[in-house]
């Protein structure tokens, strides 16, 4: 008998290493996820990274890691979906912005608004001027933020839009009602004529962002349920949802594509067990006829 708990505590402790171990590898390290979109609507091949959830977090010394790691992959953008920092009365941000401005200096850089983001810009009595001096900066330094608006890359047939949705679309407990009229009000119609790209950090909306017509939307926020559960998929979405529909990867809707990131980063508690910090590599190709 003693044997045999001394088998069962060796078990227990060595479960406790392993997951120990992991927590700290997924924490400090991060894969890449390469994805392929074919559509007639593009004339040209565009390829780019996509950066979401990574609340100030490092790669190494000035994140000299994610970036030598952006540039093997050659991309011909770099998307942003959110939550690039964290709503703190005592955020930094200067770690990040350093990041952005490296990365701006050589590739095209359109940022979209994640719900901490929004938090800072609109609780600007607790948070005083971070969001405004944070914008200012990658502004300056080439960084084209896209805040409820759309820009046209003509030479790829391709439109880009960056959703900012209100605090009350990211309640726990429950998911606000929303459909294409109240899109529309918010970032107009779709260029139904060009591939249309949607920065929209939220995933939980992507029936009603394919209904407005996204042909690929990129999100993140929900940092890959935080514990994948093997078969399962992820435990936990910031909804308080368990095992949430979209907590990581690529799901369909119709024609529209979600590429759902797994995130950089983590706030409030930093843990990620079985589940990597994630950079999405995308390639969009034109059909061939």
């Amino acid at each position: 008998m003693s044997e045999l708990l001394m088998i069962l505590l060796l078990l227990v402790g060595l479960l406790v290493i392993w997951g120990i171990c992991d927590i700290v590898y997924d924490v400090k390290t991060y894969r890449v996820t390469s994805y392929e979109l074919v559509s007639d609507k593009i004339k040209k091949e565009f390829r780019f990274v996509v950066l979401s959830d990574l609340h100030n977090k490092s790669f190494g010394k000035k994140n000299d890691r994610l970036i030598a790691g952006i540039r093997r992959l050659r991309p011909d953008a770099v998307m942003i979906a959110g939550d690039m920092i964290t709503a703190s009365e005592k955020e930094d941000v200067s770690g990040t912005v350093h990041l952005l401005e490296t990365l701006a200096a050589q590739y095209p850089v359109y940022y979209g608004i994640g719900n901490h983001e929004e938090k800072l810009k609109r609780k600007r009595e607790r948070y005083g001027s971070i969001y405004e001096d944070y914008m200012a900066a990658l502004t300056k330094a080439g960084v084209t933020p896209l805040v409820n608006e759309k820009l046209t890359l003509s030479d790829y047939g391709i439109s880009v839009c960056g959703l900012q949705l209100g605090s009350k679309y990211f309640k726990r407990f429950g998911l606000l009602p929303m459909d294409r009229e109240d899109l529309k009000r918010l970032i107009g119609v779709p260029e139904r004529d060009k591939y249309q790209i949607l920065l929209a950090h939220n995933p939980d909306y992507f029936p009603q962002y394919a209904d407005w017509g996204a042909d690929l939307v990129l999100s993140g926020h929900n940092h890959g349920g935080i514990v994948h559960i093997p078969f399962l998929g992820g435990l936990v979405s910031p909804r308080c949802v368990l095992f949430p529909k979209y907590d990581g990867g690529r799901f369909k809707e119709g024609q529209a594509t979600l590429l759902l990131s797994r995130g950089l980063g983590t706030h409030t508690l930093p843990v990620r067990v079985l589940n990597h910090a994630e950079l999405l590599s995308v390639t969009c190709r034109p059909k061939e006829s």
